[in-house]
């Protein structure tokens, strides 16, 4: 049956720097996507972990995850399971997955590794979502490689700017080297803070060094967004009326306007 379907849509949600609303964004769109009816994967390739705790997983339930399908020893079938949004399953992480940067440098076509790994579920989903670490590693490689689209989480601070060249730098090499194909879905401007004059300052220089490649909706700094995931859930689901939980509904369906275009 899977072949009537098209292929699934990959993003990877990137940012080397951490703390910059990441997980949050991940979690949070998948959930918004899942609830319009859309087939979601979503990965958790980041070795702390957070998304899967931010859907409830316990460490007892991760037996197999992002590790085991990288280093060839379990197929990326057996690593899905379901979260409790309907719509909606994953694939989680541990603390091993750390170790993988190491493991993976004597591989065969190493980048490629989660790239090939999707090829068996690419016709199974409408959405693929890949949560990274904060860096530019192999995982993080391993993700752009196996992705159309980035999306680029991004806080509104100083140093911020900065940071983003890195990464456009970097996402260059990539696309030369690895995935012609890769584009740059956009960039979500987040923890946003409509009093701060600062905010609103790297507003504009971002929008105006970047034009249309950021998106329009950006998230506000949310309280009822961080307390999520301590329950278990994602903030759209745990607070669906909260100003962050709003803006990520509007979110989701500009990302999934431009997709269209």
């Amino acid at each position: 049956m899977s072949h009537h379907h098209k292929r699934a849509k990959v993003f990877s949600i990137v940012n080397q720097k951490g703390g910059v609303g990441k997980t949050t964004t991940a979690v949070n769109l998948a959930t918004a996507f899942a609830a319009i009816k859309k087939r979601v994967l979503l990965i958790d390739s980041d070795p702390q972990g957070n998304a899967s705790t931010g859907f409830g997983i316990i460490q007892a339930q991760r037996q197999k995850t992002v590790y085991e399908i990288l280093i060839g020893e379990c197929s990326i079938k057996e690593a899905i399971i379901p979260t409790r949004i309907p719509n909606l399953k994953i694939i989680t992480s541990t603390v091993d997955l750390s170790a993988c940067e190491i493991e993976l440098i004597n591989l065969e076509k190493r980048e490629f590794l989660l790239r090939r790994a999707l090829k068996e579920v690419i016709h199974d989903f409408d959405y693929i979502l890949i949560d990274c670490p904060p860096s530019l590693g192999m995982l993080t490689i391993n993700a752009l490689t196996a992705s159309d689209s980035i999306l680029i989480p991004m806080q509104c601070e100083f140093f911020s700017l900065e940071g983003l060249s890195h990464l456009l730098t970097s996402l260059d090499l990539v696309k030369e080297n690895l995935n012609h194909e890769l584009i740059i879905g956009g960039i979500i401007l987040t923890m946003h803070d409509r009093r701060n004059k600062l905010t609103e300052q790297v507003e504009i220089d971002v929008r105006s060094f970047l034009k249309d490649k950021v998106f329009k909706h950006s998230i506000p700094r949310n309280v009822r967004l961080s307390e999520a995931p301590s329950h278990g859930l994602p903030g759209i689901i745990y607070d669906p009326k909260c100003p962050g939980s709003s803006a990520y509904i509007k979110l989701a369906k500009e990302i999934l306007n431009k997709e269209k275009h």
